[in-house]
């Protein structure tokens, strides 16, 4: 983990926070109108299942020209292939559209997500959710807030009672030994939520309206900005061995109730899926 020196620089996370907040709700802005225009141009890319729209392409290319207009020192990594490498300790990571099948259906699910990262973990993210009007924010060390309101993940600690989320892969042999995992969890919890986009979920959970979440192969665009919010906000988030991670596996939940629900995932065969 890297050294936490998050309250010696509040000013200097401030004006990440401002950037990243404004760029995101451009993007959120333009998605939602192109979006009910109906004028969407869709591709595939790893599955069938898998899209990338006309407007994942623009929203990358818009923010980060925006984050290096600003920023020019910077570095940017983005889920649809941005890759610049700058001089400065920051690296912005960005997921235009978390969420491209809810788009794409118009779904409420997702989202715009930007992080400032150094060392490879977050200190700053920001979640704009278009068709909801919420926008998620976190620094590192300074809380969490849904449209400037302070949230707090749940206090929960039973594992009957919780309200868990979870993602599925676009593979289909994968989603088959991933729903076999679910049914095996869901005798054990409350009930289950399938949004479809994890930074949003993640925030669902930093804002308690879900318990807690899981999900495979993720990577660092899809996780760090909704992942700091759950963080700042009370959760614990780690792997499935319960490392902390800012990529691939991750389960987000109360302090007092994540391992019980780390341990139900293990015997629902979570490693296999």
């Amino acid at each position: 983990m890297a050294h936490d020196d998050s309250a010696d620089r509040p000013l200097e996370y401030g004006e990440l926070l401002r950037l990243a907040i404004g760029v995101a709700g451009e993007v959120g802005d333009r998605l939602r109108s192109v979006r009910r225009q109906g004028t969407l141009t869709v591709q595939t890319k790893t599955t069938e299942t898998d899209m990338v729209t006309d407007m994942d392409v623009w929203a990358e290319q818009h923010i980060v020209g925006r984050l290096l207009d600003a920023r020019p020192d910077d570095s940017v990594i983005g889920e649809e292939g941005s890759t610049v490498v700058g001089t400065s300790e920051f690296t912005w990571c960005i997921d235009p559209i978390d969420g491209t099948t809810d788009y794409l259906y118009g779904h409420p699910g997702y989202s715009v997500s930007i992080a400032a990262l150094v060392d490879g973990e977050p200190v700053v993210g920001v979640v704009v959710d278009p068709e909801l009007d919420r926008q998620y924010t976190a620094v590192r060390g300074f809380g969490a807030w849904c449209n400037n309101e302070p949230i707090r993940a749940s206090a929960l600690g039973t594992l009957g009672l919780a309200l868990v989320g979870t993602g599925f892969s676009y593979a289909p042999e994968r989603r088959a030994r991933q729903g076999a995992v679910l049914a095996h969890l869901l005798p054990h919890i409350r009930d289950v939520r399938r949004m479809g986009g994890a930074a949003l979920d993640l925030c669902s959970v930093g804002a308690a309206r879900l318990d807690a979440f899981y999900e495979r192969g993720l990577n660092t665009w899809d996780i760090a900005a909704g992942g700091l919010v759950a963080v700042e906000a009370g959760a614990r988030l780690t792997d499935l061995d319960g490392n902390a991670s800012w990529s691939g596996d991750v389960v987000a939940a109360p302090a007092q109730l994540h391992d019980t629900f780390l341990e139900a995932l293990r015997d629902a065969g979570v490693h296999s899926s």
